[in-house]
């Protein structure tokens, strides 16, 4: 005789992962006690703490660690003391590419990003950032959770954990094409398994055989659907499960188990909704053009950045982008090159295509690596990883634009104005979304955990 446990190990319903992830949370309990919408649905759409700036984000992280002196970060003295001895040993080495004054503003931006640079009286960049980790991983999991040592929520998933979502049929919290093995950088860990980030497309190249223009493509959410069962069969052995989940309500733990049953929900409305998201057939010629989402090299990341808008069109709350092989040990000249041409021409229509929407006013459009890297030379035409200082931008969402926050020593080794540590900048992200920092908790194992553990603070001279 099958147990409840056994029918649900052994059904094959085609809802997703996202469903079955959805059982994770049933031992867990929140210490924000959000009402009867919340406890129905757990992302039904929640008040912040306080008038927001930005209703969503947009993140384009850059994997790898792009060079902070090589884009957004000017150092004129890198070049007049070209090939001297640095402050932590190597040779300097000037950057190759040239540093122009942009817009009315006159940010100073590298030729590297020549697209992107016609948006600067949009951009604030923080010229100052810093982590603790040198190494890739640990720095790429504290740029997401906080973070290097242990399993943390990630931005994403507390932002959703936070404000619900505004699209009952979409999840609230998507990753596009995120690298193989950064399932950290996206989870929920003790969260509900709700609010972790939902995977969209492969990594690479597969991407651009999941963001379809036209039938037929590729599925883009691994078992959205189940081409076994017809919709209604599907529906029918749905409400068998769910009227099993709703036996167990009574046993005292309702809001946990109607949160596993709205897991269940979710993932059979996406069957719907994600794929038609997903088909850019219904995108005019200009748009696609504009992303360069017709063409190589920008054709998949143009892919990934026009489904940034839709998604965010479509309600959807946190949505990263990831564009990898930052990692110029050596090479940089070409590498450096070949992946700023990739990004540059989608993210300026990115800021373009939002702006003309105005949606950018409410949009926060996040960029930038785990780390930058150092001024001195490795490997000849190389750079090492960086994580005393280095830049990350952000556009719209209640941030000034034209705006330059904090600086590095003259040679960009180190942060000296106006640190910006990744406590900061997520204090700061969550401070636009209308979140405090210090009262976003949740209650697991005995106490209770935020984003920003014990640091923390807003850099407020970038706000509009």
């Amino acid at each position: 005789m099958y147990t409840r446990r056994d029918l649900l190990k052994h059904t094959s319903a085609g809802f997703g992962y996202l469903a079955l992830a959805g059982l994770a949370s049933l031992s867990r309990t929140s210490a924000l006690g959000a009402g009867a919408d919340v406890a129905a649905n757990p992302l039904s759409p929640k008040p912040p703490h306080f008038p927001a700036k930005a209703k969503r984000v947009i993140f384009l992280c850059m994997q790898g660690g792009p060079s902070h002196v090589d884009t957004f970060d000017y150092k004129p003295a890198l070049a007049s003391d070209d090939g001297k001895r640095g402050k932590y040993g190597g040779a300097l080495l000037k950057s190759p590419w040239q540093f122009r004054q942009r817009g009315e503003s006159g940010l100073w931006i590298s030729d590297l990003f020549p697209e992107v640079a016609k948006h600067a009286d949009e951009m604030c960049l923080i010229r100052s950032m810093h982590c603790d980790q040198p190494v890739h991983p640990g720095a790429m999991t504290q740029m997401h959770t906080g973070t290097a040592q242990f399993v943390r929520p990630s931005l994403g998933a507390w932002t959703l954990y936070g404000l619900g979502t505004e699209n009952e049929s979409l999840p609230g919290f998507v990753s596009l094409s995120p690298p193989a093995g950064s399932s950290r950088n996206y989870s929920s860990a003790f969260l509900p398994a709700i609010y972790g980030g939902t995977k969209v497309g492969g990594s690479g190249g597969r991407f651009a055989q999941a963001a379809r223009f036209n039938a037929g493509g590729g599925q883009a959410v691994p078992d959205i659907s189940n081409p076994k069962r017809t919709t209604a069969q599907q529906r029918r052995q749905l409400d068998f499960i769910q009227s099993l989940n709703r036996s167990q309500m009574p046993a005292g733990d309702g809001a946990n188990v109607e949160g596993v049953i709205q897991s269940y929900e979710l993932a059979f409305r996406m069957q719907d909704a994600m794929p038609e998201l997903m088909d850019l057939s219904g995108e005019d010629q200009r748009t696609i053009s504009m992303y360069g989402a017709d063409s190589d090299p920008t054709r998949t990341f143009g892919r990934q950045c026009l489904l940034a808008r839709r998604f965010a069109e479509a309600g959807v709350r946190f949505i990263e982008v990831t564009h990898g092989n930052w990692d110029q040990h050596a090479r940089l000249t070409e590498d450096h090159a070949a992946r700023a041409e990739a990004c540059d021409q989608p993210i300026a229509a990115l800021l373009a295509d939002l702006k003309q929407r105005d949606m950018l006013k409410d949009t926060l459009v996040m960029w930038g690596g785990e780390f930058g890297r150092t001024p001195s030379a490795q490997n000849g035409n190389g750079r090492n990883h960086n994580n005393k200082g280095y830049t990350l931008w952000m556009a719209g969402g209640g941030t000034k634009g034209g705006f330059s926050y904090g600086a590095t020593d003259e040679h960009g080794f180190e942060a000296v104005e106006n640190p910006c540590h990744v406590h900061d900048w997520h204090a700061t992200v969550l401070h636009l979304l209308g979140l405090d920092h210090t009262r976003l908790t949740y209650r697991y194992a005995g106490r209770d955990f935020r984003l920003t553990d014990v640091y923390g603070n807003v850099a407020r001279d970038i706000l509009a």
